[in-house]
């Protein structure tokens, strides 16, 4: 089936004089007046001949008959000192059957004229075709305008935000809108029983069986408003890093890409909106941090040298005691992030995630009111569209029962129509697939575990190597140098398996043997996700939540390979290593994605593919074609193909998780975020308009599945900020300190109530320092952690401070969670998912569409006896103030039936 909702939209426009700009070298067939709608794309080998040949084209003949049943493609004599290899049979007959095909339904084709490696086969799309197309599509056109008056605060509003407004130009009259309604002409559809295949012919399976290289409309300089070129409007109001600051033009993002398009960058838009006040607040959690650095009772005990904690070696024969206050810059710059503002700062990021969510529902409901999608489904014939392996799939299954019922001939027709009508797979036939599904996702997660086990092992295996240097310098920076580089090494594992998973999610879904593309695509992005995610939140998980719980204690060590311990957490925390982990991941995949993966290897690729194609017609110098002018759809085809959106709503998803699942560990990510996208809009924007072949207009009324993994993933950061506060951060233990165990209801004394005592003479045989320069004499050695001393009764078990911490840990986690869900809740339902200016111009609309069908219907009434005139489908009818009513013809006495009534309603 041809991607016919763009096409009907050019067309539509063209019918109007002040839409386009006539190109004929450039956008229309060789007589430069039918349009190049759309364009399928082949390769054909050649060869060198002595001889000369007979081309097939149709060039400038006109389109035989719709009612011819053969639509043999018009001959024309072409002269070429080349020739074409032996046909590809298969494909050419496909190929000549589909066009046939299309030429009985009305399509005009035109075919190249030259010989040449690279065949673009074009097509003009009539007006009489297109309103079948348009009827079956249920495109809505323009019957009505209506106008209404602007309130004072949006007024003001409006001026206030007109710097930020793109340089597009606004409609004659901004204060009207158009009202429409469905379409009306006989139904047909193009998607045809082929029979050299006793297969389906469409472009998606045309293009996957490799009939047709490639498939695209032309990238558009002709359509206009208001006498200036969209495209260049797109290019310097939206593709533009100089317009920044400036919203999106979404009305012309639709115009010419179309509705799925235009919401990923409204919902891009709106994200990124949105986290300017999550931005601001971030910053004003990590300068509160700054401003009250000096006042921290815990960090100040840390670095007081006078206290002389000394503490107990971090490995063992090769490392040596050493002084708390060594670690001083580390406490203080883990307080930058761990203050009692951070717990605000996270419940507020629970609330931002439901507004998000809300506002994204109430500007969805906008856009699709203002690009009248309101009473349309979503593109029900890609929705519908079965795939090519299902297709595949089911032939055999069909051939097989013929075999198995002795039946020499089946009809290819028939077959297709009765497996489309009745035949679906049964749970046999889909098993094998389901198997492999769960056995590759079950792999890939061990895989993933296996590359954060790898990385904990180089970090204890190279803390171990480095406490071994001499060099005093370099043992105090071991635990800065092992935390940068495991970072680095698992931001280069993320982005390899981040590539390999993608492959992988696409192969075992194609196992899966989906029905349909909607539900391919589906599959697809669940189980990319599910990897992907897991990938790359995988690191950060270990830290925030295993690092150090289970290293043991002096004396009763746990041990990997019997020789290296497990690595353990700085006496100030964790947090400090999760706000490393987190922040060099997230900027890195931000970086790295926008500036390897988005530019530079598309431009890589385009350099390979023009070298392969010179050197494969570097036989064809003599081609009289290859001094010509390059034609529209020459310079379309050596773009970038069009790889779907999949992959931008991925790394935005992504991107959303690590701002709101680990918040609590690192403020600043909303910031980064915000500073990412306003460029990776600007980038996007720029690869859609001058870099990758135009897509196909696909209509759609919501952004799908992404909305529901957004839901989950921001339920989902509830319960890991509540788990980071609780057990990653030290703000539980200062608070139980605070109100339980001092003495004087401060901070004072915190850092000796956190640190345990060990008896040196405790130390296993073999693992107590070797050289040390300490006094050897020395018995006591402090480590962190909540255990009774030794010359207790209960030596170094857990104390009651710990489980009294535990307790208050817990209950924390069941109060944060419960209250934000409960505010979030609260959120979701004062926010209505519809505004209430929406739905009152809603009603507005519905009633004027009604007086409008009364009108017409009692114009009919009395000019019954009168010639009728004919009149053009966009009829304008001028439109009512708000609040005035509309005067009814004389004849307007004439009651309509509860039909119309019903009809025009719905």
């Amino acid at each position: 089936m041809l991607k016919s909702r763009s096409l009907i939209k050019h067309e539509y426009d063209r019918k109007h004089p002040t839409a386009l700009n006539h190109q004929p070298n450039r956008l229309c067939f060789a007589d430069g007046c039918r349009r190049v709608d759309y364009v399928l794309v082949y390769h054909c080998k050649r060869r060198q001949s002595q001889h000369r040949h007979s081309v097939v084209s149709n060039g400038n003949v006109p389109t035989p008959s719709r009612r011819s049943t053969k639509g043999d493609i018009s001959e024309a004599v072409l002269e070429a000192g080349l020739g074409m290899e032996p046909p590809n049979e298969p494909q050419d007959k496909i190929r000549e059957e589909f066009e046939r095909r299309l030429q009985e339904e009305g399509l005009e084709i035109e075919h190249d004229k030259e010989m040449r490696t690279v065949r673009f086969t074009r097509l003009h799309v009539p007006w009489s075709v297109l309103s079948r197309e348009a009827e079956l599509l249920k495109i809505r056109v323009p019957t009505k305008k209506k106008t209404g008056l602007m309130g004072i605060i949006s007024t003001f509003w409006t001026k206030i935000n007109q710097p930020f407004q793109p340089g597009v130009p606004e409609p004659q009259d901004p204060r009207t809108r158009v009202l429409s309604q469905p379409f009306s002409r006989d139904k047909l559809h193009l998607r045809t029983a082929c029979t050299q295949t006793c297969q389906t012919m469409g472009i998606s399976s045309l293009l996957a069986k490799g009939v047709y290289d490639s498939a695209f409309p032309l990238h558009d300089v002709s359509i206009v408003m208001n006498d200036i070129c969209v495209l260049q409007m797109l290019h310097e109001e939206w593709a533009n890093y100089g317009a920044c600051y400036k919203y999106q033009p979404m009305d012309l993002i639709r115009k010419y890409f179309g509705e799925k398009i235009g919401l990923y960058f409204a919902w891009l838009g709106v994200y990124t909106q949105l986290l300017i006040p999550a931005s601001a607040l971030g910053v004003a959690v990590f300068l509160y941090g700054c401003l009250t650095v000096d006042t921290n009772v815990p960090s100040q005990e840390m670095c007081d040298e006078h206290l002389n904690f000394t503490m107990c070696p971090l490995c063992d024969r090769v490392c040596d005691y050493w002084q708390l206050s060594s670690i001083c810059s580390t406490a203080r710059a883990s307080y930058l992030f761990d203050n009692h503002a951070t717990v605000g700062f996270a419940i507020f990021m629970s609330l931002w995630a439901a507004v998000f969510l809300e506002h994204w529902k109430r500007r969805q409901r906008c856009l699709q009111h203002s690009w009248d999608l309101t009473g349309m489904e979503d593109d029900e014939v890609r929705k519908n569209e079965l795939r090519p392996a299902y297709e595949d799939f089911l032939l055999k299954k069909q051939e097989k029962k013929a075999k198995n019922n002795k039946k020499e001939e089946v009809n290819c027709t028939i077959m297709y129509y009765t497996k489309l009508a009745s035949e679906s797979l049964s749970w046999t036939d889909r098993l094998p697939g389901y198997c492999i599904n769960i056995s590759s996702i079950l792999l890939m997660v061990g895989v993933t575990f296996s590359a954060v086990s790898g990385v904990i092992l180089y970090r204890i295996i190279v803390f171990a190597v480095m406490s071994m240097n001499p060099d005093h310098e370099a043992k105090a920076n071991v635990r800065v140098t092992v935390t940068t580089t495991a970072v680095i090494i698992n931001l280069l594992v993320v982005l390899v398996l981040d590539e390999i998973y993608g492959a992988i999610a696409a192969w075992i879904t194609e196992l899966e043997i989906p029905k349909t593309e909607s539900t391919f695509e589906e599959h697809v992005i669940l189980k990319a996700f599910l990897l992907k995610s897991m990938n790359s939140f995988a690191p950060v998980f270990y830290v925030a939540f295993f690092k150090g719980r289970f290293a043991g204690r002096p004396g009763d060590y746990v041990y990997v390979f019997k020789d290296f311990r497990m690595e353990e957490c700085s006496p100030g925390g964790c947090l400090i290593e999760v706000c490393i982990q987190l922040g060099i991941i997230m900027l890195g995949k931000q970086l790295i994605q926008n500036n390897v993966f988005e530019i530079a290897i598309p431009k890589l690729k385009k350099m390979y593919r023009t070298y392969k194609e010179e050197k494969d017609g570097s036989a064809d110098e003599e081609d009289k074609d290859s001094k010509r002018e390059p034609q529209r759809w020459d310079l379309d085809y050596d773009l970038e193909p069009y790889e779907g959106l999949s992959p931008e709503y991925m790394e935005m998803v992504i991107q959303y998780g690590f701002v709101t699942l680990f918040v609590a560990s690192f403020p600043l990510a909303p910031v980064f975020a915000l500073l990412n996208n306003v460029i990776e809009i600007r980038l996007d924007a720029a690869k859609f308009v001058t870099e990758i072949r135009r897509p196909d207009a696909v209509s759609a009324k919501e952004i799908g599945i992404w909305y529901n993994i957004l839901s989950g993933i921001s339920k989902f950061a509830v319960i890991t900020n509540a788990f980071v506060i609780s057990f990653t951060s030290e703000f539980i233990p200062r608070m139980v300190y605070q109100y339980l165990y001092s003495e004087t209801g401060t901070m004072h004394g915190y850092t000796n109530h956190t640190l345990a005592y060990f008896n040196t003479r405790n130390f296993k045989p073999g693992t107590a320092p070797h050289d040390t320069d300490f006094d050897r004499q020395l018995r006591i050695c402090r480590y962190k952690d909540y255990r009774d001393p030794p010359w207790s009764p209960e030596s170094y078990q857990l104390s009651k401070q710990y489980w009294s911490v535990l307790a208050a840990r817990l209950a924390f986690v069941i109060f944060f969670q419960n209250l934000a869900m409960f505010l979030s809740m609260l959120v979701a339902w004062l926010i209505p998912d519809m505004p209430r200016s929406l739905k009152e111009q809603l009603k507005r609309e519905k009633a004027l569409l009604m007086d409008l069908m009364l009108t017409e219907e009692a114009d009919k009434q009395c000019t019954q006896s009168h010639p009728m005139t004919t009149t053009n489908n966009d009829v304008v009818i001028k439109g009512l103030e708000e609040g005035s009513p509309e005067e009814l013809p004389v004849c307007s006495g004439v009651m309509l039936s509860h039909v119309h009534t019903a009809e025009f309603l719905t």
